[in-house]
């Protein structure tokens, strides 16, 4: 209760602070490429069901039909403003939206599509007991994600053998130890992150 209610409160303040700075995205987005502004995909949430997730668009018109993961820092099916939204993490804004509407907290395992939830084990689907996050500790160390799937042979069979699992250890690790305070200090190692990109 005390985590809904700390999402809920940030959110709704974030929401409001942050407006000017959505709406000049939002603009931006709008008029530097063709397609809408903001990008909604099925993810698998909480109980493992499906929600949409919202994220400022990034990628050109039906770019994810090539393929879900994004591979190196300049992947073609990005838009020039699209690689800085990313960048800087400001495609993820939306997000405050799913944690305003409960689908989402701050901090928890990244929401996966259902083509690799589909491949969990019996162990690791307990990720999915929690409310899915706009960060965790796994997206602070795998931060460099992309660029390590761009030196892959098989990127997609990478991250499934290696980089899927990996993820899902250190998030059955915080599901055992989470609390408030702990997740205040995956938000700020987020951001110092994301300051020294």
């Amino acid at each position: 209760m005390i985590k809904r209610i700390f999402d809920f409160t940030i959110s709704f303040i974030s929401l409001l602070i942050l407006l000017p700075i959505l709406f000049l995205v939002s603009v931006i987005i709008k008029f530097s490429s063709s397609g809408p502004v903001f990008y909604k995909q099925v993810r698998v949430g909480r109980r493992n069901k499906d929600f949409k997730i919202f994220k400022f668009r990034t990628m050109h018109i039906d770019a994810d039909k090539i393929g879900l993961l994004t591979i190196g820092g300049r992947d073609p099916r990005v838009t020039y403003v699209g690689y800085y939204l990313r960048k800087y993490k400001l495609d993820e804004l939306p997000q405050l939206i799913n944690v305003f509407k409960g689908d989402m907290s701050f901090v928890g395992p990244r929401p996966e599509v259902r083509q690799y939830v589909n491949l969990y084990s019996d162990d690791q689907k307990k990720v999915l007991n929690v409310k899915p996050g706009i960060t965790d500790l796994a997206s602070i160390e795998f931060r460099d994600e992309n660029e390590i799937l761009s030196k892959q042979a098989d990127p997609n069979q990478y991250y499934i053998d290696i980089i899927m699992p990996h993820k899902l250890k250190i998030n059955l690790r915080y599901i055992e130890n989470r609390n408030l305070a702990k997740d205040v200090g995956v938000i700020i190692k987020t951001c110092k992150a994301i300051l020294k990109q």
